[in-house]
């Protein structure tokens, strides 16, 4: 799939992802999102945030669609990319954990979007995290997945 591929599926999968958002469990922060991960033969894994009261128990929804994908047997080269729904005025970015967790699996290139109700917000994954943690000496993790 190409970019401008995968960029026009991310858009449609925009309802999928503001749908799977009111499946969250978000009793704290009040503040339901979802995700869904493109793959690139053109299926789909989705994921909403679920809180715990010990907050760092709590799991976002861009790692919930990851890690459904992971567990159903995608490998890390299939992941194309990435769309977010934040129910908010503002497109917010993947927080820090995600990060990680995306530039583990997906391309430096490959796109990330997150949109609101008003807003709008895309990235690539090296653009989030540039200089994501890794084993590797002077290269990604991603990198050495690839080379495998």
């Amino acid at each position: 799939m190409k970019t401008s591929e995968i960029q026009a599926r991310l858009e449609q999968l925009k309802d999928a992802a503001q749908a799977v958002s009111r499946h969250a469990h978000a009793p704290y922060s009040q503040f339901p999102v979802g995700a869904v991960v493109l793959l690139k033969d053109g299926r789909q894994f989705s994921g909403c945030n679920v809180e715990n009261a010990s907050y760092g128990l709590t799991n976002c929804a861009e790692r919930t669609a990851i890690f459904s994908a992971i567990a159903a047997g995608v490998n890390a080269n299939e992941f194309a990319g990435v769309v977010i729904y934040t129910p908010s005025q503002t497109a917010y970015a993947p927080c820090g954990a995600c990060r990680q967790v995306i530039a583990e699996f997906f391309a430096a290139e490959a796109p990330i979007v997150s949109f609101s109700d008003s807003d709008q917000r895309a990235w690539q994954v090296q653009d989030l995290l540039p200089d994501a943690f890794s084993f590797q000496p002077g290269g990604s993790l991603r990198a050495k997945l690839q080379d495998s």
